[in-house]
């Protein structure tokens, strides 16, 4: 029994062992199959470069100056409604001839165009017929007052008579006024009639043309529009962040693309409650008097100044690089090394200088010439 037992703890003494050996040799075996560690470098910075000579690239410090946050907006030049003046006819009729043009320039009285108008001819017909009735009842009323003195007919036949003349009076005032405003003279019958113009400006609009006709105001459109071009609108929009730097009363500077070299001045006279859904941009009206260089529907920029003043900074214009839609600057980061940095560019200002947004501050270094030193990082 004590002889079974005996290799009984042999034989589990041996597999244990056996065990460990194998455990031993698969740990050694993993180690060794392990690959190496991995040793990673960080990726260089594309915007540092290195020179060879760096003193041949001369360092400006950026300088500071105080200034107003400005506001570029685009703006469309469109006609004052308050002096836009419609040029219509109350008479129906087809069109004779026409002495004006759209983009014409006109004056008070001059005339537009005529109409061959029944309306007119039935109105001068009423007025005729009106005199006749008149002058009827004026020669029986002086009948009537004779044939009174003489007692021949009672007082009431003088009443009568008295009535009938006031009637026509009143009959002939009225077709009178009605050939007035159908634009005729009731001097010279005729059933044509002229159109004058109401004021003097451009006519910016036309409807009518020879030989058409015309309706009278049941929803037709008006045959001329003259515009009064010597105020007119400059319609911006502004985004809804911007709104902060727009103010009732304030000046815009305006700059043409027709004449870069000029610059108008034009009031803000109103600003839309109203925001558009889509762009989420309100309409900014600037006023502005126009001395002929303005023409409707010309495109205009315009420059709103803030209220809100800041210190920004201000470098030579040949230390900023204008790539990719962005401007840069170099600035030294010490040894043979210049690091581009991205910055936000403003005005030009006397001497050669520009602001600067964002990006620097005043008096950090940079250099004068970044151009040049892109130029010669790329060779």
């Amino acid at each position: 029994m004590n002889r079974a037992l005996l290799v009984e703890a042999t034989v589990c003494a041996a597999f244990g062992f056996a065990l460990a050996g194998c455990t031993g040799r698969v740990s050694a075996n993993t180690a060794a199959e392990a690959p190496p560690r991995a040793n990673i470098e960080p990726a260089p910075d594309s915007n540092v470069a290195r020179v060879d000579h760096p003193e041949q690239f001369p360092i400006a410090a950026a300088g500071e100056r105080v200034s107003a946050q400005d506001l570029k907006a685009t703006g469309v030049v469109s006609p004052d409604v308050s002096r836009n003046i419609p040029v219509i006819s109350l008479a129906s009729g087809r069109v004779v001839d026409i002495r004006a043009r759209i983009g014409d320039s006109v004056t008070k009285g001059q005339l537009l165009m005529s109409v061959q108008s029944a309306d007119v001819a039935q109105a001068f017909s009423d007025y005729q017929q009106a005199m006749a009735d008149e002058t009827l009842a004026r020669a029986q009323l002086e009948r009537a007052k004779l044939l009174l003195d003489k007692g021949a007919i009672a007082r009431k036949d003088i009443e009568v008579a008295q009535d009938a003349a006031a009637k026509a009076a009143v009959s002939v005032q009225t077709a009178k006024t009605r050939l007035h405003l159908l634009g005729a003279d009731a001097a010279h019958p005729s059933a044509r009639i002229d159109i004058y113009a109401p004021a003097s400006g451009v006519i910016t609009e036309q409807n009518v043309t020879a030989s058409a006709g015309v309706k009278t105001l049941d929803n037709s459109p008006n045959l001329f529009t003259i515009s009064d071009l010597s105020q007119v609108w400059i319609l911006c929009d502004v985004y809804e962040n911007d709104l902060r730097y727009v103010r009732i009363g304030e000046y815009a500077d305006i700059r043409l693309s027709a004449y870069p070299d000029l610059v108008l001045k034009g009031r803000i006279g109103n600003i839309s409650p109203i925001l558009d859904p889509s762009l989420r941009t309100a309409k900014v009206r600037l006023e502005v008097s126009n001395r002929g260089l303005l023409r409707l529907g010309m495109f205009v920029s315009a420059t709103f100044h803030g209220m809100d003043f800041a210190k920004r900074a201000t470098v030579p214009a040949t230390a900023i690089l204008h790539l990719h839609d962005r401007d840069w600057v170099y600035e030294p980061v010490g040894g043979a090394q210049f690091r581009r940095v991205e910055v936000v560019a403003g005005n030009m200002l006397p001497g050669g200088l520009q602001e600067i947004l964002s990006g620097i501050g005043p008096g950090q270094r940079v250099v004068e010439n970044a151009l040049v030193l892109q130029n010669t990082v790329e060779q």
